[in-house]
């Protein structure tokens, strides 16, 4: 088939960039969803942008299991499609889905019933918790969207179609955009229903890029037919997908972990520091989520050639795409360096957020490009089957590291020093991703591997 096709015999360097830039155009634009959020919501009151940036740490352990799931049939697709094993490709995608609506029935019955005692936790602001309990409750009891995009979309990118899922994700993030304005301050005669109407267009937009994303699988990717005719559950399926979703979840969820951390030290502080911080993470996912579009972009790549036992091929991908991520990341750092008050501007910042968040974007930016090629390398042995490594380097630079050096630096320096945890983990993790890459892809492992993998099969 032509995908496949692409995929085996397209030049390295323009496959990649195939592959990638629809990945990362869909994901720059997914990631206005929380910038969209965060900018509207904040010209509301600095309370309604604290509020959301209580609800996201959620938010993101939601992002985490059904990205977790979606990368997991991602990789196991694109392998099975290297093999042309046609009958197993159907049943991954099917068990994928499957798979991706039993995770969400947890978080919609949490959504139900736990919202306000978790949000107790943090804090009795009666204008925050109010805010931050309707938007949460919302986006988790009507999270089913997020679940089916995430796993749909996966199906579209294992076969080489990255632009089929950049219309699926484009449509849902510019629905959100369109509506959050209308439904938060209440245009064409609609009432204002404020931080619940940010919730509202979230959810709509996420139900919309679910929907197009099955119907662009249905009628435009035939390399894997997605019918639950004869469908059945199969367990083999689901520990391959798991082997390397579920230690993408954990890798995802640290991210929540840490906000949920950060988030705890800094209102010790002042509510002004957590809102600053929700701030930095929505700016943030603006130049990650290209960044993690241009990784994922190894794992059907990589994973197509490590299927057709192609070694060139796999070093030569990664090779490219890390030199892509260095470049990207280092322009990032620029832009936080040098117009660090324009980046706040957009979340109406005033003088105590702009006196605690202007030196803080310039430390936290040093740490960009060490965490372009963390990333990378972590996505680069998901497509080899292996999502323990990507689990292991999230969990140094978002837990083990970064949290006991936040809380260290500012017990001792107060909170101008908490910024510093971020270049020193990133440093660190960015030093043992280089040090396993180096262990296992030597021309002869990945030849021993690969060997292994087919004498299994």
């Amino acid at each position: 088939m032509q995908q496949d096709n692409k995929l085996e015999v397209m030049p390295i360097p323009k496959l990649i960039w195939n592959v990638a830039f629809p990945l990362m155009i869909s994901m720059l634009v997914q990631s206005l969803y929380n910038i969209v959020d965060g900018i509207f919501v904040a010209r509301i009151n600095e309370d309604a942008l604290t509020a959301t940036s209580l609800a996201y740490p959620v938010q993101m352990l939601m992002i985490a299991v059904s990205v977790g799931t979606g990368v997991g049939v991602n990789a196991l697709l694109s392998r099975t499609l290297g093999q042309k094993d046609r009958s197993r490709v159907k049943l991954a995608a099917i068990n994928g889905l499957f798979a991706a609506f039993v995770c969400c029935m947890p978080f919609v019955l949490l959504g139900l019933c736990a919202v306000k005692p978790f949000l107790s936790l943090y804090t009795a602001d009666p204008a925050v918790f109010e805010n931050a309990a309707s938007y949460l409750k919302i986006c988790m009891v009507f999270s089913m969207g997020i679940f089916i995009a995430a796993t749909g979309e996966r199906c579209l990118q294992a076969s080489g179609k990255t632009w089929l899922s950049m219309i699926a994700q484009t449509a849902g993030a510019l629905c959100n955009i369109i509506l959050d304005p209308v439904l938060i301050f209440g245009y064409f005669g609609l009432p204002a229903m404020g931080v619940k109407g940010a919730a509202i267009a979230t959810v709509i937009g996420q139900w919309l890029a679910a929907i197009t994303s099955l119907i662009l699988n249905k009628k435009l990717n035939q390399s894997v037919p997605v019918s639950f005719k004869n469908f059945r559950i199969d367990g083999g399926i689901l520990r391959e997908i798991y082997k390397v979703g579920l230690p993408t979840m954990v890798m995802q969820a640290c991210g929540s972990i840490m906000v949920l951390a950060m988030n705890k030290l800094l209102y010790s502080f002042s509510s002004t520091a957590v809102a600053f911080f929700g701030a930095y993470y929505k700016l943030q996912t603006f130049l990650y989520m290209p960044l993690n579009g241009l990784a994922q972009s190894l794992i059907p790549v990589v994973g197509f050639s490590f299927g057709a036992k192609n070694i060139g091929r796999i070093r030569q991908a990664y090779t490219v795409t890390v030199r892509s991520a260095a470049v990207i990341m280092l322009f990032g750092a620029a832009v936080f360096c040098i117009i660090p008050k324009t980046l706040l501007g957009f979340f109406s910042a005033g003088d105590a957020m702009l006196g605690i968040g202007v030196s803080a974007l310039r430390i936290i930016s040093i740490s960009f490009v060490f965490t372009g090629v963390t990333v990378v390398t972590g996505y680069y042995f998901s497509g080899l089957g292996n999502g323990l490594i990507n689990m292991f380097s999230t969990l140094l630079r978002q837990l083990i590291i970064l949290l006991p050096t936040a809380y260290l630096l500012t017990a001792h320096f107060g909170i101008n020093a908490a910024w510093y945890a971020f270049p020193i983990a990133e440093i660190l993790a960015c030093a043992f991703a280089m040090c396993v890459y180096k262990h296992k892809t030597s021309c002869a492992v990945l030849r021993t591997t690969i060997m292994g993998k087919g004498q299994s099969a």
